[in-house]
């Protein structure tokens, strides 16, 4: 079993430097949601999503060894400008994974930060932040370090970018991510992101993903305070156990390529999530007016049409509409013609199934 010492790393020869490596990290989008954790960014459920293509962060970690090595030193950037806010929540990242790295304090990092999408959306920036960013430091490990494999290096960057962002451990690698233990699937963990361990079905071969942007606005909540918002909730402890069995029906579902039970549980998962907000206390509507008018015609446009076009939302407004590639013109039309309206600036995201994170030098 694996466990938090796994990660610990204390061999590594510092005899290295300077140097620099760039990763970009996608996005995810989970079917089952991850609502509720305990303590150590621990998910009170287990949650599996679909790796996005897209949407992705792309990171520039810089590094050069310093004399003074008592402190974390590091410049952060966002599109090539000097980002104070953000500084904060790396500096958070930077303790929480010392025991793990305890090399960062003798480096000077420069943090080069973009997104291909909109910050603070409900697309799950931190998400692909926090995995782009544990991927360059796994680079810099490996570079301390070469003895570590390829999985190693996954794993763990799997585990450092859960300590940033619970979701964003199941932005490393594969196309469908499994985070949180479950008794059905093998080698899944509370510590990190395991591939999805069964066949997908081809039904779910580069399933599309168009992210209709309602609201680009800052969320109402952070999703920090939307989980502490599960502690006490009434119907906590009944969600954690249809997490899981939703889970064990998905799984089926993605092995034998049922597509109308996957709409089913992704759609109600999605209204669960929001529903856990409208009744915690205090209580959030993150939805807007026209997340609902897009639901509705989603659901009238597949009764019609009899096209298998769903939708699920993150802790937010914005719709994700998911359907099999087969019928992408069909339904990038019925966007262009019905929804695009109920989107902010008319604007939205073409999406697809992607791999994770991938070094770009």
């Amino acid at each position: 079993m694996i466990s938090e010492k796994n990660f610990v790393q204390n061999e590594y020869n510092l005899q290295v430097e300077n140097g620099s490596f760039q990763w970009s990290a996608p996005s995810n989008i989970a079917l089952v949601k991850y609502w509720g954790k305990k303590e150590h960014q621990i998910p009170a459920n287990p949650s599996i999503s679909f790796t996005l293509n897209n949407c992705k962060t792309i990171t520039k970690l810089t590094f050069a060894k310093k004399q003074n090595n008592g402190t974390f030193s590091f410049d952060l950037l966002f599109e090539g400008k000097p980002k104070e806010d953000f500084k904060p929540k790396i500096l958070k990242f930077f303790q929480r994974i010392e025991q793990y790295c305890p090399y960062l304090k003798e480096f000077h990092f420069t943090i080069d930060t973009e997104n291909t999408f909109p910050h603070s959306s409900g697309i799950a920036s931190s998400a692909s932040g926090m995995a782009a960013l544990a991927v360059n430091v796994m680079s810099l490990e490996k570079l301390l370090n070469p003895s570590i494999s390829e999985e190693y290096f996954n794993q763990k960057a799997s585990f450092l970018a859960r300590l940033g962002s619970g979701s964003a451990c199941r932005s490393i690698k594969g196309e469908v991510v499994v985070w949180g233990n479950h008794k059905e699937i093998s080698g899944s963990s509370d510590l990190f992101g395991v591939e999805f361990p069964s066949n997908i079905h081809d039904n779910f071969k580069n399933y599309q993903d168009t992210i209709l942007l309602v609201d680009k606005g800052e969320k109402q909540v952070s999703s920090t305070v939307g989980h502490d918002l599960m502690f006490g909730h009434p119907f906590a402890q009944q969600r954690f156990l249809q997490a899981h069995l939703n889970l064990s029906a998905l799984k089926i579902v993605l092995e034998n390529g049922d597509v109308q039970q996957f709409i089913k549980i992704v759609e109600s998962e999605a209204l669960t999530l929001h529903a856990m907000m409208m009744t915690s206390m205090p209580y959030f509507i993150l939805m807007k007016p026209n997340t609902l008018e897009i639901i509705n015609k989603i659901w009238k446009y597949r009764t019609q049409m009899q096209i298998p076009v769903c939708f699920t939302l993150d802790a937010g407004a914005n719709v994700h509409v998911l359907y099999p590639e087969n019928v992408k013109e069909n339904v990038l039309q019925f966007i262009k013609d019905e929804l695009v309206g109920y989107c902010q600036n008319g604007q939205y995201i073409c999406d697809e199934i992607g791999a994770g994170a991938v070094r770009c030098n």
